[in-house]
């Protein structure tokens, strides 16, 4: 083949080809925009933070929560809230939790009722959302 031949040839690719790839170029652009304009890139980045908290509940109706490890969290998005109709459980001492709550801090709350479910809740700073991230139930 001569390079004369090679630069005045006219093929191309065939057009079920070409087709088929501007299709998958459109479908993969949608896909990429309908994700940020529902907002779906933000959520994937904003999951709950991973931490491990223990209860320990007494026969007075106090239980110590501890954090026992994982990421350190700020207290003002931490709720400690039980199933047993009010909005919270009472603190005992302090504030609750002290902040930053790292890995050893120890918060007391009073009111648990027998059987009741103790949550710690995450409550995301940047959209409100929230998440249990611990939870016990206390001996009947």
């Amino acid at each position: 083949m001569q390079l004369k031949q090679l630069l005045t040839e006219d093929r191309a690719v065939s057009p079920v080809i070409g087709v088929i790839l501007m299709v998958a170029i459109t479908v993969i652009l949608a896909a990429v925009i309908g994700t940020f304009v529902l907002g779906l890139g933000d959520q994937v980045s904003e999951s709950a933070p991973q931490a491990s908290f223990s209860f320990d509940f007494d026969d007075s109706g106090n239980v110590n929560i501890t954090h026992e490890g994982g990421e350190t969290l700020e207290a003002g998005n931490i709720n400690v809230s039980g199933d047993n109709g009010t909005p919270g459980v009472s603190v005992v001492s302090g504030e609750g939790f002290s902040d930053p709550v790292t890995a050893g801090d120890t918060a007391q709350y009073s009111g648990v009722d027998s059987g009741e479910t103790i949550r710690v809740i995450w409550t995301n700073p940047a959209g409100g959302s929230t998440n249990t991230i611990a939870r016990a139930t206390a001996p009947q």
